[in-house]
């Protein structure tokens, strides 16, 4: 009997050591890949802004000149991670209201998702219908944007490198390709069969938002020329001839990958663009606080193809080889100038 009550007490402490470590892989979050040697772009008011953007988190910024307001993806919900993995996830009204109240934002020209996977997708349809927005991007996209019944009168297709003109902005799309995950499991459920061939209706499982195409966007203004990478992903030779002075690079699970493949990212997209600043995007939490300080992973995220800690040390040693090269940060929510 003795050992039948010591083998019960060992197994109820492994329990509470496992449910105590769960607890802080879902609740604690990895470093954010950010050194706090950056400098962030001025707050308008200490400088008054041909161009400015506004950052919510993830790729999700706005645009806007005085005179046209623009949003990339418009994502507020943040579902958390045993929902993203067991359960389903739709828009939170909530969390769009206060997004789009944060952003100070109540109509837009367009809404354009980077591409079509939740954390860029899923709140589109609903900030388009709010903001009298046209949706605008990949046919997954537009089949997103249907099965939330937005009217078809506010859904535009791209075509690969076809402009889109917004007042004086000149938007160009061109196919580019998601960034890769390191685990081929994940990377076949979250890049295999990258169409919504249908409307789709939420609540529905994060994986049931496909990839659809993926962009990068070339933009240009009267005021300045930039480019946006949405995901940490490429394709040799997509932007030569797309030349911009300053790059919104997509960070998120580059230090998972290994170093032949950051260099060749840096090569066809800094490099290639010839962009002389870098505001770098999409390497905070997903499934983190809509307000407040911006986090890195979830540590349950993380083990399964986060940052692995080389994203900043790969970022600070191309910075300190290239001394034309000025990286800048965003800050959350508030209005900065992209351009004087």
């Amino acid at each position: 009997m003795i050992w039948i009550k010591r083998m019960a007490l060992v197994l109820s402490v492994l329990l509470v050591m496992v449910f105590v470590l769960l607890w802080w892989a879902l609740n604690s979050y990895s470093p954010l890949p950010v050194d706090a040697a950056w400098q962030q772009l001025p707050e308008v008011g200490s400088a008054e802004p041909r161009l400015s953007v506004r950052f919510t988190g993830t790729t999700t910024l706005l645009i806007s000149d005085g005179e046209t307001d623009w949003m990339i993806d418009g994502w507020f919900s943040r579902p958390g991670p045993l929902q993203l993995a067991f359960g389903k996830i739709a828009p939170e009204m909530d969390a769009i209201t206060f997004g789009l109240a944060a952003n100070e934002v109540d109509a837009l020209a367009a809404v354009i998702p980077m591409h079509s996977h939740y954390d860029h997708a899923m709140d589109a349809p609903e900030v388009a219908a709010r903001t009298g927005a046209l949706l605008i991007g990949s046919a997954a996209t537009a089949n997103i944007g249907r099965g939330w019944g937005l009217p078809e009168a506010q859904i535009r297709l791209f075509e690969d490198r076809e402009p889109v003109v917004l007042g004086d902005f000149r938007i160009t799309p061109i196919e580019s390709r998601h960034f890769e995950f390191p685990d081929p499991g994940l990377r076949e459920r979250a890049l295999g069969n990258p169409d919504i061939t249908q409307p789709l209706l939420p609540p529905v499982s994060a994986f049931d938002y496909r990839v659809g195409k993926a962009y990068v966007l070339h933009v240009t203004h009267p005021a300045g020329t930039f480019v946006v990478v949405g995901s940490a992903g490429f394709v040799a030779g997509a932007l030569e001839g797309y030349q911009a002075d300053t790059i919104f690079l997509g960070l998120g699970g580059l230090g998972s990958q290994s170093e032949r493949y950051r260099e060749d990212y840096w090569r066809e997209t800094v490099v290639a663009s010839g962009a002389a600043r870098i505001i770098p995007v999409h390497m905070d939490s997903l499934t983190g606080p809509i307000e407040g300080p911006f986090l890195g992973s979830a540590r349950v995220m993380s083990f399964m193809g986060g940052d692995a800690g080389l994203t900043q040390a790969f970022i600070n040693d191309k910075l300190s080889r290239n001394p034309d090269l000025r990286l800048r940060t965003l800050p959350r929510y508030r209005e900065v100038v992209l351009y004087p």
